[in-house]
């Protein structure tokens, strides 16, 4: 099971973090992500790491602004978004893979139910 906390509304500029509490199989996973889906747009990949803490990755619109981390003794996941804009407002899902790498939301073996981020101009 994931569980997401921590959106909200925030202006331009601002900041949000947001948490992912992960339990049962999904502590079996390779890979721990973070999806979005903006009204009437596809769920997209944000960003990614391993359990281990390695090979982070983010897509490039979020380079330099949002920061991935986990905390596995808590089986925590974390996304630290900076400097937001009016086009990260979506709603965002942890997601977990038993792949290597996240190959787009076909390869997500688990999802959480979202929390919804909201930036205004």
């Amino acid at each position: 099971q994931l569980v997401e906390s921590g959106g909200g509304l925030v202006q331009a500029g601002g900041s949000l973090n947001l948490s992912c509490a992960a339990s049962g199989r999904t502590l079996s996973t390779e890979r721990m992500g973070w999806f979005r889906e903006a009204p009437g747009k596809d769920r997209d990949f944000v960003a990614a790491i391993s359990w281990s803490g390695n090979r982070p990755g983010y897509t490039d619109s979020v380079l330099g602004r949002f920061t991935i981390s986990r905390d596995k003794p808590k089986n925590m996941v974390y996304l630290e978004m900076n400097n937001l804009k009016p086009e990260d407002t979506a709603v965002y899902y942890c997601a977990a893979t038993t792949e290597y790498q996240f190959g787009g939301p076909s390869s997500v073996n688990y999802w959480g139910k979202g929390t919804l981020v909201t930036v205004s101009s």
